[in-house]
């Protein structure tokens, strides 16, 4: 680290968990981040301003006046824009530093294989099921460390996967793929502005911890939290071995 790394770091450093030695990794680190809105806002911002070396955002959607209720990283003056584009310009304004590759394209499976491959953590910021199993399914083929969230109304929820530990769930697990779902979307049912940050935020924290090599992660539970009594509660999730995604590693 320069001089002026020391010195924007320095409350990191101070941390005797994290340390140089901590931070170093952070700033070799590579995350992706798949939704650059509600979810996707905070997580970049704190990801940005932690000193993460290259953040790659993928997002096909463009800035609506209705986001910015909830999604921080946007503002009035880039309605119309590229929400990739337009996240990589406010990470830049706060910590030039940091490498950000905006991808304005849908993730699709190939896109996100190579994608995730390149990637040290991922960061599941999208809003719909579909996108979240082709993420895991990436991530699982990868073993890559997932760090996913959802919000809708007043309700959170955010957990690790990581397939590098052997009892730890992939997505799949906690929710199969053929289950039957209703798919509810914020523009339909509505969202609780700091809720997204709320969860966004802990996404961070995780996936900061998993960069650094530090703490213990939500790998196994899934927290889930009620915005409107600010109550968290966590069950124990295991590892399915007859998952039709994650299980595949077992044959």
């Amino acid at each position: 680290m320069n001089d002026d790394q020391l010195l924007r770091y320095s409350r990191h450093l101070l941390l005797n968990e994290l340390g140089v030695e901590g931070q170093d990794r952070i700033l070799a680190g590579h995350a992706l981040i798949i939704g650059a809105g509600g979810l996707g806002s905070p997580a970049a911002l704190y990801l940005g301003t932690a000193g993460l070396g290259t953040l790659t955002v993928i997002d096909d959607d463009t800035v609506d006046l209705t986001n910015l209720q909830r999604q921080i990283i946007h503002d009035m003056a880039r309605i119309g824009a590229s929400k990739a584009e337009s996240a990589a310009l406010s990470i830049a304004a706060i910590n030039p530093d940091v490498r950000v590759r905006p991808v304005p394209r849908h993730a699709d499976p190939a896109l996100l294989d190579e994608l995730v491959r390149e990637a040290d953590v991922v960061l599941d910021c999208s809003d719909t099921f579909a996108t979240r199993h082709a993420v895991n399914f990436a991530c699982v083929q990868r073993r890559k460390p997932l760090v996913t969230g959802a919000a809708i109304r007043f309700d959170g929820q955010v957990t690790v996967c990581d397939l590098r530990q052997a009892a730890s769930p992939c997505y799949a697990c906690l929710f199969p793929p053929d289950q039957e779902l209703d798919e509810v979307r914020c523009a339909t049912m509505g969202v609780f502005a700091p809720l997204v940050g709320i969860v966004g935020a802990v996404q961070a924290a995780e996936a900061l911890k998993l960069l650094a090599g530090i703490g213990t992660s939500l790998a196994g539970r899934l927290q889930m939290l009620d915005a409107l009594s600010m109550q968290w509660s966590e069950i124990r999730v295991p590892r399915n071995p007859a998952c039709p995604v994650c299980g595949r590693r077992d044959r």
